[in-house]
């Protein structure tokens, strides 16, 4: 998660969303929904990824409890600056959690966290996976193919703010969005995540909300 650890992180992250235009805050707003209808008000939740708090605050309105995590000190600070009470935040890496086993009811990895942390994937899902309870929900989601044109134009704003390095418009593409200062970040379709569920023997419900985002569901099996 080097990237938005050190550049990308605290209050630059922040003005990424404050200047998104309608259609990317209408799936920002999709995207929560969905999760937020998945959540029971007992339920004890793990956001991976957290960032400043975005979502975080969201979840806490209708979770028992709610813990963000991330590994960058910038964001985590200014997570716990705006959310007060509301939730836990923690710096740390999503590959290695520092959690008991079954400690959450729902853990959740959005806007396309497992593509941009760049990090193993498989091990991402089985740290998740680890950590959640028998019966509770892993959330994963990703953009999907519909929405290239709007994930396009936000980051062409971001770089225009100087958040992000100029894209690279010669590696951008088929889902990529470069940019020359080392970003790149993919997508994730159907197959993809079956083919990373079928990696650790879980068959995944596998959701396309608002033409959007592309949300990979888990059930945790009981144990035998």
């Amino acid at each position: 998660m080097g990237y938005y650890s050190e550049k990308l992180c605290g209050t630059r992250l922040r003005e990424c969303y404050e200047i998104a235009p309608p259609r990317v805050r209408q799936y920002l707003e999709a995207e929560i929904r969905f999760v937020v209808d998945r959540v029971e008000p007992s339920d004890v939740v793990l956001e991976l990824g957290c960032g400043y708090g975005r979502v975080a605050l969201e979840l806490a309105k209708v979770a028992g409890r709610v813990v963000g995590i991330d590994t960058s000190v910038e964001s985590v600070d200014l997570a716990r600056e705006l959310g007060g009470n509301d939730c836990e935040f923690l710096e740390m890496d999503a590959v290695d959690l520092r959690f008991p086993d079954r400690e959450f009811d729902v853990v959740v990895c959005m806007q396309n966290g497992v593509c941009a942390f760049g990090v193993d994937q498989r091990q991402l899902l089985s740290e998740a996976l680890r950590v959640t309870r028998p019966g509770g929900r892993v959330l994963l989601s990703s953009y999907s193919d519909r929405f290239w044109s709007h994930r396009l134009e936000w980051f062409e704003l971001q770089a225009e703010r100087g958040l992000v390095g100029e894209i690279d418009y010669g590696s951008t593409g088929d889902g990529v969005i470069s940019c020359k200062d080392a970003f790149r970040a993919g997508a994730m379709n159907r197959e993809d995540f079956e083919s990373l569920c079928d990696s650790v023997g879980i068959v995944p419900t596998i959701t396309e909300v608002d033409d959007s985002s592309v949300f990979c569901e888990l059930i945790v099996p009981s144990a035998p």
